[in-house]
């Protein structure tokens, strides 16, 4: 067994260029996961820098330096994103507290509701069934009543993060565009030069990270604003509420959709009823996701994601659970590096092919 495991190591670990990338890996895994709180202001910069480069050379294309296409850029970018911040929190954070002031009243409505299921049909459903229904949910909205207060408890922290990030993210996307070409060269210095896999890995990364993040925000906007229209014409309560979180659901592939359409058919349901209305909803619900899962996602991802649903899945589960939302956002471009990893690890066969050569 220890002979098979020294061979092994032997085999795969020859290389030096496998071991580069190896040590690469495991660094990079070692920061991502003891430091990647710490470092996800950074991360977050890398990658709005990834999808500020395309605009940032197209004004340099038109002759202007890149210093002066990197001002341009940072700045019609701040000004869209306080417009944004502006304009959208306020209308969030009151439909927010509109509709926690209105669970009360909707869970009235919804008990009243399942007490008359036993009536209507008795064969069906039994008083017994309902009562424990209904204390289920209760203890349920126990735990997270208890889950709100400890948010809003900790909401003083989360709004300094929150400054900071607004403060230091947009600076350190402006000297990572201004200074790109002489923080690679630099880093370039530190790195062996046996490194052949590992900026074989780095170029396949670099321009389907580009392409995945570019078609996120697009797909989001869309959809987002897409929702938000249709909520709004059908006079849906909450409607930039709900065509928000639609817009974010895409972050989560196949999960995200399931989850959001409950609080779309809760309130549809508690506004409307079974009636016209409800169903015209659920439709132009379904329209919309449809839109997004059979046109937007493949004009978009392509070329950038190659991926098979369960690996996505699997992607989603682990870089979430370890590190939460931007795991869950960065999921798909972790498992592309991981597939590119695998793709540019050296085979069995490619070192015969290699030795026969010469």
């Amino acid at each position: 067994m220890i002979k098979y495991i020294v061979d092994w190591y032997k085999e795969k670990f020859a290389d030096p260029h496998v071991v580069t990338l190896t040590l690469f890996i495991l660094i990079a895994f070692a920061l991502l996961y003891y430091v990647g709180n710490l470092l996800m202001p950074v991360i977050v910069a890398v990658a709005l820098a990834f999808l500020l480069e395309s605009p940032v050379q197209r004004f340099a294309n038109f002759g202007l330096s890149r210093n002066k296409a990197v001002v341009i850029v940072m700045l019609l970018f701040t000004g869209i994103g306080l417009l944004t911040i502006l304009g959208l929190l306020p209308v969030l954070w009151q439909q927010t507290s509109n509709l926690i002031s209105e669970v009360p009243q909707m869970l009235v409505q919804g008990n009243t509701y399942l007490l008359t299921l036993p009536e209507k049909y008795p064969d069906l459903v039994k008083v017994e069934q309902i009562d424990t229904v209904i204390s289920s949910v209760q203890d349920k909205l126990l735990v997270w009543g208890q889950i709100v207060l400890e948010a809003s408890l900790n909401s003083i922290s989360d709004l300094v993060a929150l400054l900071i990030y607004l403060i230091l993210v947009p600076l350190m996307v402006f000297f990572f565009l201004k200074d790109k070409v002489d923080m690679l060269q630099n880093a370039t210095r530190f790195l062996p030069k046996e490194r052949r896999l590992t900026t074989q890995v780095a170029t396949e990364m670099h321009q389907q990270i580009h392409n995945y993040i570019r078609g996120k925000v697009i797909e989001i906007l869309i959809i987002g604003v897409a929702s938000t229209l249709a909520f709004v014409l059908l006079d849906l309560r909450y409607s930039v509420l709900l065509g928000a979180l639609v817009g974010l659901s895409v972050l989560v592939p196949y999960v995200g959709a399931t989850v959001v359409t409950i609080p779309v058919c809760l309130v549809g349901l508690f506004q409307w009823g079974i009636s016209p209305e409800f169903g015209y909803l659920m439709l132009a619900y379904g329209i919309i996701q449809i839109i997004d899962g059979n046109i937007l996602v493949p004009l978009l991802f392509s070329e950038a994601v190659n991926l098979h649903p369960v690996a996505i899945i699997i992607a989603v589960i682990l870089f979430g659970g370890l590190w939460g939302f931007w795991g869950v956002f960065f999921a798909i471009p972790l498992a592309t590096l991981v597939k590119a990893i695998i793709n540019a690890w050296p085979t069995s066969e490619d070192k015969e092919a290699t030795l026969s050569e010469a």
